[in-house]
């Protein structure tokens, strides 16, 4: 049987490094801020850090909050038929909800580092960097807007990322052991 993982975690906590490894693996990566993006172009919307947040926070007003797995249903459904596949960006407790009615077996796994080595990599990263001020105004907005603490606390998993990236994917591959074990049961 496929596997269904969210992964969830705050700003340069590592999500994308671990959704790339599991696309290495040969998952089906669906990218949840790329409906934002979309949506951003469709309606020749400049994509600037403040722009997206802007947007993404109005279409939840307007839509609910488990709007984008509302929109990504459809092509979730798909990939999960088809072969396993991970969820990048899973933000809020309503998209887990409705995504968790669809898919009894999806597992929540949450990238968690230190606050400090997060902006850290915000800051430097090549795509999207932020300053500190920034960082810290994501951060609140995300929390606050955007319910993204419920999928966090409620994981099933957690990878504590404050290391090198082996023991990252260390722990990963232990908590797909875990999983591939608990489809067999």
């Amino acid at each position: 049987m496929n596997k269904l993982i969210a992964i969830v975690g705050m700003s340069g906590s590592g999500k994308s490094v671990v959704t790339t490894y599991l696309k290495d693996k040969g998952y089906e990566r669906i990218y949840f801020g790329g409906v934002i993006y979309e949506k951003m172009r469709e309606e020749g919307i400049e994509i600037t850090p403040d722009s997206q947040k802007e947007f993404r926070e109005k279409l939840r007003r307007e839509h609910g909050m488990g709007v984008v797995a509302k929109i990504l249903l459809p092509k979730i459904k798909e990939a999960y038929k088809v072969e396993n596949t991970v969820l990048d960006g899973l933000y809020s407790w309503d998209e887990y909800l409705i995504l968790k009615k669809e898919f009894n077996d999806l597992k929540l796994i949450c990238i968690c580092t230190d606050k400090k080595i997060r902006y850290n990599r915000v800051m430097y990263r090549q795509d999207r960097p932020f300053n500190h001020e920034d960082i810290v105004k994501r951060d609140v907005s995300e929390i606050e807007n955007s319910a993204k603490g419920g999928p966090i606390a409620f994981a099933d998993y957690y990878i504590l990322n404050n290391g090198d990236l082996e023991n990252c994917y260390s722990r990963l591959e232990e908590i797909l052991k875990e999983i591939e074990h608990e489809g067999e049961k």
